[in-house]
């Protein structure tokens, strides 16, 4: 695959010609670094990676849910009554933080009783979450993100920490697999139905280059 240009980016995930010119070398550098060398492992990239960060505009973890969205989401971890005090409703605002530490607070390397949850909550374009991962993922790709985790929210260092993603777990060997790729990423299949779309999208543009 050659490298992508800036309206090919633009095309293949649907943003901004401008937006595109802001990411296109840190997204070939991610994309080489990922082992991506087929129109289809690119195509993958550009879905998961447009999806998780919303075309590349969201590189912080939205925690706004509504009590009926906590429950669906995370419907072993939370109780009505916890959903209620929580979540965004037509009086209040979500309350982010809580919900970072009574969702993230005792896993994934987050010391329970601290605010672990809310500082090592999803950040870059493929949402790196929990202290153990940024911690990993910090010293695979040469920054200390344990130490500095708004450094993920930075082009360059976001986007190499999608190639640490992508090695850590084999991404590349699903071929055009969304949906395998998809539970992989999130252990379900949340968004599918928009993750197919970019990929189908993206797909169409790489293989016309």
């Amino acid at each position: 695959m050659k490298p992508l240009t800036e309206q090919r980016l633009a095309d293949a995930m649907s943003i901004t010609e401008s937006a595109a010119g802001l990411w296109v070398a840190h997204v070939n550098s991610a994309i080489s670094l990922c082992g991506c060398s087929t129109a289809e492992h690119v195509a993958m990239w550009i879905a998961q990676v447009g999806h998780e960060s919303a075309g590349l505009t969201r590189l912080v973890e939205s925690l706004n849910y509504t009590p009926d969205g906590l429950m669906a989401t995370w419907p072993t971890r939370y109780t009505r009554a916890t959903a209620e005090a929580h979540g965004r409703t037509e009086g209040k605002a979500a309350d982010q933080k809580a919900i970072a530490i009574h969702v993230y607070g005792d896993r994934l390397g987050n010391r329970p009783g601290t605010q672990d949850g809310w500082t090592y909550r999803g950040r870059g374009p493929i949402q790196v979450t929990g202290r153990t991962n940024y911690r990993e993922c910090g010293q695979t790709i040469g920054v200390d993100l344990e130490s500095e985790p708004s450094l993920l929210e930075l082009r360059a260092t976001g986007a190499a920490s999608t190639a640490w993603y992508w090695r850590k777990h084999k991404l590349t060997g699903f071929g055009g697999d969304v949906l395998s790729v998809t539970r992989r990423i999130n252990g379900g299949t949340n968004g599918i139905e928009d993750r197919q779309r970019r990929y189908a999208r993206a797909l169409s543009v790489l293989q016309a280059m």
